[in-house]
């Protein structure tokens, strides 16, 4: 798998380090608060099992399955829940915990598909934020960190559902995807 990476990007300690530094701020902001953390899968599974454990707060969590990627590399503009909360939201805190925000369509609609179910308020915390490659401009309210446009992996990111076990976030090798 390693022959497939370009260069690391952000290693394993530098990940380590800013997810506890995420939860210890979330932890601050949502004292006394319902917090529902609700996970998009594939890709933020990962980062959302390391944030929820450095998260010190009673808080609940949900997965949802978004897609508007198909099977590119690039969003397809349109979003699809494929599984959505079912559970009743109202009044509640929502942590949206993504992995990367991208294009931001998926994000933009999951903010509506919140507000709609009448969430107390609803946050975005991105592990990576990829701002060269928006379409629809979103508030990331806590970032992990921001990437350059390459395409990168690893940490719950993958390349046709490979290499999200990597510890880390390489950049992939053109020739891998190309």
């Amino acid at each position: 798998m390693e022959d497939a990476i370009e260069k690391i990007l952000i290693t394993q300690e530098e990940i380590q380090k800013r997810v506890k530094e995420l939860g210890e701020t979330l932890t601050q902001d949502y004292q006394g608060k319902k917090v529902l953390v609700v996970t998009v899968l594939k890709g933020g599974f990962v980062f959302a099992a390391d944030l929820v454990r450095a998260i010190d707060l009673p808080l609940e969590t949900e997965f949802m399955v978004v897609s508007s990627y198909n099977s590119g590399t690039a969003s397809s503009g349109n979003v699809e829940v494929k599984r959505g909360v079912e559970r009743n939201i109202e009044d509640t805190h929502i942590l949206i915990a993504e992995d990367i925000v991208d294009s931001g369509n998926s994000l933009a609609f999951l903010l509506k598909y919140f507000k709609e179910r009448r969430a107390k308020t609803v946050k975005i915390c991105a592990l990576l934020d990829k701002p060269a490659r928006r379409q629809t401009e979103v508030p990331v309210d806590y970032v992990g960190f921001t990437v350059p446009d390459e395409f990168i992996v690893g940490y719950g990111l993958d390349y046709a559902e490979k290499y999200r076990n990597l510890p880390y976030i390489g950049i992939l090798k053109r020739s891998v995807y190309e």
